[in-house]
């Protein structure tokens, strides 16, 4: 049996809501480093990430979920399923909706669901920086009545308004429990997992809407070598001979200028020199190929 401080507090916090609301970003923050990719492109977040923050008197384990979307092949239904997962394993669960949307039929239908949930449900209204401050009252009746909300917590994720107030909140919230991960441990993600992500962030930022979500990258070899360097191979994968162009660019101007933002992100992360080079692969279809997203890190065990 695991012994604990009983002044300890700790405990599992999912983030859900649309795509693009804000979650990721939140999630950084609260960790310090960058652990999910931020890009203003809809479906950055394929599996949960499990970050991890912790202080002197709480461990707060969180869950960014995917953005939550009707699913239109099986990499949607992976992430579908994905999602609501998620809520089955926390003690919290953190509704995120942005302040610049009007509430529609996607947040109606993860309201459904969480009506389902039996733990406490915050409303988080994000991005409160990118309006005038007298709408946010109407924004927030909008959604008061929709739901039994255990707080309501008007946030900017990225500018850092009310956010230690939520994890103040947090931490009264959450049982005496013990410290599940060590102190200095960000995330239960391997790097290669986090190297992938970084690598993508970086496509989504420089391709914005010549390239659709449908990439994705394939760790080939992550290898350190004596002198603590690091080299690191990786496919890119996308569906069709056009993206493959885009991404390669004129004479490899576009790849080159991937390769050296994420390498340089990637260098932070893992403290050392890191040598980076990328393919791009057509694999048209991939995206309902089982055997290619299981490869990939979207499996069934997951949810």
């Amino acid at each position: 049996m695991m012994e604990f401080d009983s002044n300890f507090h700790s405990g599992f916090v999912a983030i859900v809501g649309r795509p693009n609301v804000g979650k990721s970003t939140f999630l950084n923050r609260i960790i310090g480093q960058k652990i999910a990719i931020m890009s203003d492109k809809a479906q950055t977040t394929r599996n949960k990430i499990q970050g991890v923050y912790t202080d002197d008197e709480s461990q707060i384990v969180f869950l960014d979920t995917p953005g939550i979307h009707k699913p239109n092949n099986k990499l949607d239904d992976f992430m579908e399923k994905s999602a609501f997962s998620a809520l089955k394993e926390v003690d919290a669960v953190l509704f995120m909706v942005s302040a610049t949307e009007t509430r529609g039929a996607g947040d109606n239908f993860i309201i459904n669901r969480l009506k389902d949930i039996d733990k406490p449900v915050y409303l988080i209204i994000n991005k409160i920086d990118e309006i005038n401050p007298n709408k946010l009252l109407s924004i927030m009746d909008i959604y008061k009545k929709a739901l039994d909300w255990k707080e309501v917590f008007p946030i900017s994720a990225l500018q850092g308004n009310n956010v230690d107030e939520l994890m103040d909140n947090l931490k009264q919230l959450l049982p005496a429990g013990p410290q599940y991960y060590p102190e200095d441990e960000v995330t239960d993600h391997p790097e290669r997992f986090i190297v992938a992500e970084l690598i993508r962030e970086k496509i989504l930022m420089l391709a914005r809407d010549e390239i659709p979500y449908s990439i994705a990258i394939d760790i080939l070899s992550m290898k350190t070598k004596e002198n603590g360097n690091v080299d690191i191979q990786a496919d890119i994968l996308v569906d069709r001979p056009g993206q493959k162009g885009i991404l390669i660019g004129k004479q490899g101007s576009m790849l080159k200028k991937i390769g050296t933002l994420a390498r340089q992100d990637i260098e932070d992360l893992l403290g050392s020199k890191v040598y980076l080079k990328l393919w791009v692969k057509v694999h048209p279809g991939w995206r309902n190929e089982s055997s290619v997203l299981k490869s990939l890190g979207y499996k069934k065990d997951n949810y």
